[in-house]
């Protein structure tokens, strides 16, 4: 018998695996011991069969990140085609205070968009020369998945402190990023020449700025949307919530007036015409400011994330 034929398969060797990782909490040999480990379970994309695939992960806060480097073959493997597909699945992983030594839950599966996936591969390779050699050895992009526990239908998202530090980081990344797409809006539009007519960046003034409202309205629901049932789970926050949602309002209030005034600026008009939606701009932006603060003042700890440094937040009306 060749060696070759001494080697299991792929179906084979996963089998041996997964058996490994079961019996002994979490805790394998071979290629995979001192790896931090999972069984990732997906829906067949097109037979929906349930298959068990041991892969390496990288947890990064409340969520963990799986990568479909395959050994560096040319083709993504199965079981990323199948989340795709069907985006929930159940990750069974290492827990020393479970019974068995492993725990298991359902997750959401979301592919990480492309800047995002390159500085978390990055990070992986770091930590493990393989993953440098699978990408060196491929003309494909290998994908960075992450995997979010999924909510119970009947208990309260907030209950659960993997979900808790979720939605503080998610919270923390909406702000950076809407902060961010603000200032660039009025760095943009500050660019123009007072007694320019028709420059290009004041013309893209309105579309600016119905993007960007667009993006603040829809964080404001999402968190609209939860702030209900973080008020249910942690009670103290009821004045808190209460004062959240009429900032809101207030908020809303003012993308009205800058979506009027954008709107109401001439086509072809000099850069000065755009003076009150420019003002108004600023307005919300420090108005935002202190709004965001006061969020995350008041409701990162009980996420379980520091808050900021109070001098750095603005009373509030």
């Amino acid at each position: 018998m060749t060696t070759e034929q001494q080697q299991p398969g792929p179906a084979e060797f996963n089998r041996r695996v997964i058996e490994e990782f079961r019996a002994n909490g979490g805790r394998v040999g071979g290629m995979f011991e001192g790896a931090p480990l999972v069984l990732l379970t997906t829906t067949g994309a097109r037979s929906g069969t349930r298959r068990t695939n041991p892969v390496v992960y990288l947890r990064d806060g409340a969520r963990l990140l799986v990568f479909g480097s395959n050994g560096g073959a040319d083709h993504h493997p199965a079981w990323y085609h199948n989340l795709l597909a069907h985006p929930r699945v159940t990750v069974e992983i290492r827990d020393a205070d479970a019974p068995g030594g492993t725990t298991a839950y359902e997750a959401d599966a979301v592919p990480l968009p492309a800047a995002e996936r390159d500085r978390m591969y990055a990070v992986q390779a770091g930590l493990d020369p393989a993953f440098a050699a699978y990408e060196r050895g491929t003309a494909r992009t290998i994908p960075v998945v992450s995997l979010h526990p999924a909510p119970s239908p009947d208990a309260n998202p907030f209950a659960d402190p993997r979900r808790r530090l979720a939605a503080g980081e998610q919270l923390l990344k909406a702000h950076e990023e809407l902060r961010r797409e603000l200032a660039g809006v009025l760095a943009a539009a500050e660019g123009a020449p007072a007694d320019t007519e028709g420059d290009p960046v004041l013309r893209d003034l309105r579309r600016h700025c119905l993007a960007y409202c667009g993006s603040l309205e829809e964080h404001h629901g999402a968190e609209d949307g939860a702030l209900g049932a973080m008020e249910r789970q942690f009670p103290h926050l009821a004045p808190a919530v209460a004062r959240i949602r009429e900032e809101h309002h207030e908020v809303t209030a003012m993308l009205e007036r800058v979506r009027d005034l954008a709107a109401a600026v001439p086509q072809g008009a000099a850069a000065r015409a755009a003076a009150p939606a420019l003002a108004e701009l600023h307005a919300l932006a420090g108005r935002l400011d202190a709004h965001f603060a006061y969020e995350e003042r008041e409701l990162l700890p009980a996420l379980g994330l520091p808050a900021p440094p109070t001098g750095a937040v603005t009373p509030g009306p």
